[in-house]
């Protein structure tokens, strides 16, 4: 790498507890390949951390833990943004890069329950919160007998919802709860069979502007090639289909043997109808893979699933 190490870099977070958690990882990370570089953070409550009585899918998706950040960025107050790639928009502005995508932590999803052990284990009527449309039709699917509520809020706010009874079990992602050391309260991890994770579940990405061509320079030491060949491949395959928090869909790669195992599915909310696919290729060819998993299900009849919910 040429030229010069930054001599400062500002990280803009949001302020709950695991996004502090994320940028404060970064900062660690940051200050061990360059030393002499002073790292700091700037916090910021987002919209999307301000809105928790309705779902994301009816105030603007997840974009609206990102927006905030961006502003900072665009402003100069800050030089990068640590986000959880499952937040963040499936298209950038071009204004913005996605600099690098860090090692992942555990992509799937987590049954969390003081009363039951797994899904399989709760009766009928039971009360399953989550604020996921991805989980909520592969629950309706699976396990139709079971009602699904809303839960929205940060992870604390999630774990107090349940711990006062307003919920029987909730889902959560396995990597949130990793990262704050509350494993303990993981009852299940759902296999991608059970519940296929969201785009980028439990990958850290970092996002700066475009124009700083240093930065994103300095950034690669932290990249992990085979995490950031897995996101491409299933935000490659989100974005075709137009993925959203307003579609129930899912998308999770692995790398077996240095090539790009991809399974994606499309569905209603109820779960009366779900379209799956897989496909592989190699790491290189990881858009082209998404895009071409996406295709896949188009002719499975995914438009006709995507229509309905226009």
């Amino acid at each position: 790498m040429s030229g010069r190490a930054p001599d400062r870099i500002v990280i803009a977070t949001r302020e709950s507890r695991l996004a502090l958690w994320q940028a404060e990882h970064i900062k660690a990370r940051l200050e061990a390949v360059y030393p002499g570089c002073r790292v700091e953070l700037l916090g910021m409550t987002t919209r999307g951390d301000q809105i928790l009585d309705r779902p994301l899918a009816n105030v603007g998706g997840k974009g609206l833990f990102v927006k905030e950040l961006e502003t900072a960025l665009l402003e100069g107050r800050a030089d990068i943004a640590v986000h959880s790639m499952k937040d963040v928009p499936m298209v950038l502005g071009e204004e913005f890069a996605l600099a690098c995508v860090t090692a992942r932590e555990m992509p799937f999803d987590a049954f969390v329950s003081a009363r039951y052990g797994s899904l399989d284990d709760m009766p009928p009527g039971a009360v399953v919160g989550t604020s996921s449309l991805r989980r909520e039709s592969q629950i309706h699917a699976q396990y139709p007998f079971l009602a699904v509520a809303s839960l929205r809020g940060n992870l604390d706010t999630r774990l107090r919802k349940l711990d006062e009874g307003q919920f029987d079990a909730i889902i959560l992602a396995a990597a949130g709860l990793r990262r704050l050391g509350l494993e303990s309260r993981i009852r299940a991890i759902l296999p991608a069979e059970v519940s296929l994770p969201a785009a980028g579940q439990g990958a850290l990405g970092i996002e700066c502007l475009t124009a700083r061509a240093d930065l994103i320079a300095y950034l690669q030491a932290l990249a992990d090639a085979d995490a950031a060949a897995c996101v491409a491949a299933e935000r490659a395959f989100s974005r075709s289909l137009a993925g959203s928090c307003e579609t129930p869909l899912g998308a999770y790669g692995e790398m077996r043997a240095g090539r790009v195992c991809l399974r994606g599915f499309v569905a209603l909310p109820d779960g009366s109808r779900v379209v799956r696919g897989e496909r592989e290729g190699e790491a290189l060819e990881a858009e082209s893979l998404g895009r071409a998993l996406a295709d896949d299900l188009l002719a499975q009849g995914a438009g006709e699933i995507l229509a309905e919910l226009a």
